[in-house]
């Protein structure tokens, strides 16, 4: 190898352009280490939560995958739990939103979101009411009840 070329070899793997290829080739490699351990970690974790069907639904609120849900017992059980902050009618009070109203159609709110509420109570984020602490002592299918009901007074309000 003649000096000219060389020098010229030497310059570049000395320049910083050199060191960039260099540190991107090894980022490469770490990353294609990672695309392999993650889909195989993955897996493995998957594979460790098995968690059985009815113990999510459980955990999530849910009422059970065959109940039907009924507007009547909703109404009944809005008014015993619901009515004193939501209002007789769902149309609200001085301590908590009309939840007949545009914001919780289902298209916003859906079903779940009101099964979340219940259980673990909201922060405030639409009015200004406060939070929505957590309301004991009811069920699931309690909860399914009443949003059968919410949906109908929805829908009777022109809410779809």
């Amino acid at each position: 190898m003649n000096n000219a070329v060389y020098g010229t070899l030497m310059k570049f793997i000395g320049s910083t352009r050199c060191r960039h290829f260099s540190k991107i080739y090894t980022n490469y490699r770490k990353m294609s280490i990672y695309f392999i351990l993650l889909p195989l970690m993955s897996l493995f974790l998957v594979g460790c939560d098995s968690l059985d069907p009815e113990e999510i639904r459980k955990r999530q609120h849910f009422p059970d995958k065959d109940f039907i849900a009924n507007a009547e017992q909703g109404e009944a059980l809005f008014v015993a739990n619901c009515s004193q902050c939501h209002g007789l009618i769902g149309l609200g009070t001085g301590q908590g939103p009309p939840l007949v109203n545009k914001i919780y159609r289902e298209a916003h709110h859906a079903d779940i979101t009101f099964h979340w509420a219940v259980k673990n109570g909201v922060k405030q984020h639409h009015w200004g009411f406060g939070n929505m602490p957590p309301v004991k002592n009811v069920s699931p299918e309690d909860v399914g009840h009443i949003i059968a009901y919410i949906r109908q007074q929805q829908r009777n309000a022109g809410i779809q």
